[in-house]
């Protein structure tokens, strides 16, 4: 596969994941802030479909076609700025795999609320809080990361 194939497949990718991720996180927050069970329950249904045919592929296919990129340009793993752009897709990662956790549950719950037309428990709202505040260092470490990658550098602070 030629460089600017895998980069282009490379960044169709990073706009799925950007696209489902912010998608995903808006709908889920706003039908959360709708107080309606089932609107909460079909919502976190489809959050959690959108993860698995979008996200994950995307999340695996992301370092799988940047490592290949750093290769075939001749890129050390250890260029400040690539280097950079891993540790911070590592934080994403680290902040993401309990969010598909969460996910899920909330899923069960709110199905459970709806189905036995319950109010959700606090439990819920405790795992949707965290959900979110997990997903603020994740969406600014990925913004870095397009940042970097795009210009393949770490800008100077000027005091």
């Amino acid at each position: 596969m030629t460089y600017i194939t895998l980069k282009t497949l490379h960044i169709l990718s990073l706009v799925l994941l950007f696209g489902t991720g912010l998608g995903s996180a808006f709908y889920k927050w706003m039908a959360d802030r709708s107080g309606n069970v089932s609107h909460i329950a079909v919502t976190n249904r489809h959050v959690v479909l959108a993860d698995w045919l979008f996200t994950t592929p995307t999340v695996i296919f992301q370092p799988v076609s940047g490592l290949w990129m750093a290769m075939l340009a001749g890129w050390p793993l250890a260029t400040p700025w690539l280097a950079l752009s891993l540790g911070l897709y590592f934080l994403a990662g680290v902040c993401w795999l309990p969010v598909v956790w969460l996910q899920i549950r909330m899923k069960n719950i709110a199905a459970d609320a709806a189905a036995h037309n319950t109010p959700l428990p606090d439990a819920y709202w405790r795992m949707a809080r965290l959900w979110f505040w997990l997903g603020v260092p994740a969406f600014i470490a990925m913004m870095l990361v397009v940042a970097l990658m795009v210009f393949k550098h770490i800008p100077r602070i000027e005091s």
